[in-house]
């Protein structure tokens, strides 16, 4: 009985400081997607002013020639996921990998995948889709940066190798709430659809929108940081959303662990009530033995 009781004992403790552990892990959480919502709400008003510059370049000159054009038959598709760098997100990585192999399925070969997230690799390869690159995921809104810095250096060294490539971008967006579901966007070639897509904005006065300097070098520049902002844009949206999924299971798991000790402390306490139990009830027949006699 001592033993059992004992047992019981430790298991509360662990359950305990399991707990201790959730609720770290889920302010941790909650702070993070404190600081990834705010980047991406700062990067809508970048990317906003962006859309405006290439709006007044190709308004201003039809013919400005865009550095990519799309080919009819690429010679390669780069998919680049944005998975987890950790683990305890739930069901974060499957959604995306099987959101990225539905839509590969659907491109022509020959295909690769750019893996971003150590958690994410082993998922991608049992569906079939062995990466052909690994990046880690950044633990601040800081490292974003030198990630997209690392992603368009090899985006460059594949373009110069096959310029025919395209890339797609594939990852989690966040909700409403903990909400988040998957997203997937063209990313290169720039061609005349996307082209199109900046020409049918409307300018946000009267006032006829006009570039300074030469043409092409402004052109070449916000086009530079179109992609920037676009690949951060898809870190930290999905960096919100593993944040968001991550707390969802933290809060999952402290209700569990809650339930648990409520069990683990009934269960020791009636064994311990039992063992009381037990014990008055020797004494009593222990004293009515010695009455007896």
């Amino acid at each position: 009985m001592n033993d059992t009781l004992e047992s019981l004992r430790h298991k509360i403790e662990g359950a305990h400081k399991l707990e201790s552990v959730v609720r770290t892990m889920k302010a941790l959480s909650a702070a993070n997607i404190s600081q990834y919502e705010r980047a991406v709400m700062a990067l809508e008003n970048y990317y906003r002013t962006v859309q405006l510059g290439l709006l007044a370049c190709f308004r201003q000159e039809n013919g400005l020639p865009v550095p990519l054009q799309r080919q009819e038959k690429p010679e390669g598709i780069v998919a680049i996921v944005f998975g987890a760098g950790q683990g305890l997100v739930g069901p974060f990585n499957d959604g995306i990998v099987n959101f990225t192999a539905a839509a590969l399925r659907k491109l022509p070969t020959p295909r690769a995948v750019w893996a971003v997230g150590e958690s994410i690799h082993p998922r991608l390869e049992d569906a079939g889709l062995l990466p052909a690159g690994l990046f880690a995921v950044p633990n601040s809104v800081h490292s974003i940066t030198p990630l997209v810095g690392e992603i368009l250096g090899r985006i460059e060294q594949t373009l110069e190798a096959r310029p025919g490539t395209q890339f797609y971008l594939f990852h989690n967006r966040p909700g409403e709430g903990a909400a988040y579901g998957p997203v997937s966007r063209a990313f290169i070639p720039l061609d005349e659809a996307w082209r199109r897509e900046f020409t049918s904005l409307e300018w946000p006065s009267k006032n006829v929108p006009q570039a300074m300097g030469e043409k092409e070098p402004t052109l070449t520049a916000l086009i530079r940081e179109y992609l920037f902002v676009s690949l951060f844009k898809a870190c930290a949206e999905s960096l919100a959303s593993e944040n968001a999924c991550r707390l969802a299971a933290m809060q999952r798991a402290e209700k569990n662990i809650r339930e648990l000790s409520q069990d683990l402390s009934l269960a020791f306490h009636r064994l311990r009530q039992e063992s009381i139990d037990e014990e008055l009830f020797d004494l009593i027949a222990g004293a009515e033995a010695l009455e007896k006699e």
